[in-house]
């Protein structure tokens, strides 16, 4: 009851706007949310425990929803043929919800992949293990031909998420992020904490790793919501990342 009592309080909102919008707008003025004015917006959390109990309640709320696209996972997989051509793949993907990549990567290339989910729901599905995927895991360490994430938006840190992933790679592997309009800061809430454009990604990842990373990125459109989406590409130049 509570929860949906707090509905309205968007739609009020928008309500609001539009009609000083509907005002404004002949005077060639246009009142928008402060995430439309910045390039990157990272929503904090009164404790870590706020910040899992949120992503368990909204996996759990859209467990049979899926954000990943056959089009868009067939592009990276000809990207990892031609990177490694001829031979099997092990592949990690983080924040998988109900595995749809892992079985994707699996079926239609044959590679061995495992999946990610920090929900408890993850034993309900084959191949994906329940973990924070900011944590280390001694096992996983220079492990994987390829990470791949779509969920980077849900990452309450996400310089240590992608120092995380980066570190999984064998010395050749390459991490594999997919990036869309949605997951820049209108996109942020307390559900997807970070949020930066994706033109603006680039610099972002200059600024944490330097010289560290190698990145190209390649450009698709997502079949099941018509999404652009920048797939960035990314090496590691060093043998760990601190």
């Amino acid at each position: 009851m509570f929860r949906k009592a707090l509905s309205y309080k968007p739609r009020l909102k928008r309500l609001i706007l539009l009609a000083l919008n509907g005002i404004l707008g002949p005077r060639g003025y246009t009142i928008v949310h402060q995430t439309r004015l910045v390039d990157f917006y990272l929503h904090s959390y009164g404790s870590y425990d706020e910040y899992r109990d949120l992503q368990v309640f909204h996996n759990k709320r859209k467990l049979d929803s899926i954000w990943s696209d056959k089009t868009t996972l067939s592009v990276i997989c000809n990207e990892l043929q031609r990177l490694f051509p001829d031979r099997p793949l092990n592949g990690l993907c983080h924040g998988t919800r109900n595995g749809f990549e892992q079985r994707f990567f699996s079926e239609q290339a044959g590679y061995h992949v495992i999946g990610t989910e920090i929900s408890d729901t993850a034993g309900r599905f084959e191949n994906t293990v329940q973990w924070d995927f900011h944590d280390v895991n001694p096992d996983w360490v220079s492990r994987f031909d390829f990470v791949y994430s779509n969920s980077l938006d849900q990452a309450w840190s996400p310089r240590t998420a992608l120092t995380t992933w980066l570190n999984q790679l064998t010395r050749e592997g390459v991490l594999v992020i997919e990036h869309t309009e949605a997951h820049g800061p209108e996109g942020a809430s307390e559900m997807d904490p970070f949020g930066v454009r994706p033109t603006v990604m680039p610099y972002v990842l200059s600024d944490w790793f330097g010289w560290d990373i190698s990145v190209k990125f390649l450009r698709s459109r997502k079949d099941n919501n018509g999404l652009d989406v920048w797939i960035f590409v990314i090496r590691r130049n060093v043998p760990t990342i601190e």
